[in-house]
């Protein structure tokens, strides 16, 4: 079990994408889901960069997204953070680590960790083979936090309840990685209690992190939020949309009717009108109506046009 240090009464909600590129319909899901979380509670809701794996930065992806917040009315409160600023701060966090001898350098490579380890809930379980000390002759690659086999669980807001085994489910996960950058898993941690992140709205795609972020905050002493992993938009063929799957992007020009589809795809009941309406208008209804509980309890559900047109 989790013993979890909670956050003050105050919510506060954020949306962290990665600059990877355009935002496009389900990332918009998401940051509308948590969006309307935070505004409905009378919180805050501040965007925060994912921009700590530079190979994957798409040059002015960053400052593009914002101006696809804007112009969808997603207003952000305080300052955009961003992740490739803050590497002291994680660096302070491996040290901590360190000294609490909660972490170990690790010398496999993929395939050695591939051709040695089993299927777990979210990818090969590491075997453990660096876990006491690398072997002569061997240089360390990434970091590795331990874990032990006891059970994390958490309740969902939408998902429901969860309980991971750490040892069985993941294994020992890498907190800094072979090409130096710090693993998301720590970086979020350490981002979401530096923010006062009350809760942690999110796709379900992202919801076999929690266990291990969590047990980080348990080992770093931060608080620990609430979480809502919400549906995850997927094509025909099942698969994520995402930059990756050539999701297209987020019409700027008319924001309105892709942001009605998404209250649709949330399972709120948006009234026709309320596809022609202006955006003061269209959030002022959606925030006033707002009910987690109409979100589908599931993890993904397909979408018939990602820019927006019938759902």
């Amino acid at each position: 079990m989790n013993t979890r240090m909670k956050f003050p009464n105050s919510y506060r909600g954020r949306f962290a994408p990665s600059p990877t590129g355009p935002l496009h319909f389900g990332s918009i899901v998401a940051a509308v889901g948590s969006f309307l979380q935070a505004k409905s509670r009378g919180g805050e809701w501040l965007v925060r960069m994912e921009d700590i794996d530079p190979p994957r930065v798409v040059p002015g992806a960053a400052d593009d997204i914002l101006r696809t917040l804007e112009t969808f009315g997603l207003y952000w409160d305080g300052t955009v953070m961003y992740q490739s600023r803050r590497h002291g701060v994680y660096e302070a966090a491996m040290n901590m680590l360190e000294r609490l001898d909660a972490i170990y350098p690790c010398a496999c490579s993929r395939r050695e960790i591939a051709d040695s380890s089993v299927s777990g809930v979210d990818g090969p379980v590491y075997p453990g083979t660096c876990r006491g000390g690398l072997t002569e002759g061997r240089a360390p690659r990434a970091w590795r936090v331990r874990v032990s086999g006891r059970a994390i669980e958490f309740v969902d807001a939408v998902q429901g309840r969860m309980v991971r085994d750490l040892a069985a489910d993941f294994g020992d996960f890498v907190v800094r990685r072979a090409d130096g950058f710090f693993a998301y898993q720590l970086a979020v941690v350490v981002d979401d209690a530096e923010q006062g992140i009350s809760e942690v709205v999110r796709g379900a795609d992202l919801i076999e992190s929690t266990p291990r972020q969590m047990h980080l905050q348990n080992l770093l002493g931060l608080p620990t939020p609430d979480y809502l992993h919400l549906p995850v938009a997927l094509s025909k063929q099942s698969e994520k949309l995402s930059k990756q799957t050539l999701a297209t992007a987020a019409d700027i020009a008319r924001p309105v009717p892709m942001l009605y589809q998404v209250l649709r795809f949330l399972g709120q009941d948006p009234p026709p009108m309320l596809a022609d309406s202006n955006l003061d208008d269209f959030w002022r209804w959606a925030v006033a109506h707002w009910n987690v509980g109409r979100v589908p309890r599931v993890t993904g559900v397909v979408v018939e046009t990602p820019s927006g047109g019938s759902v």
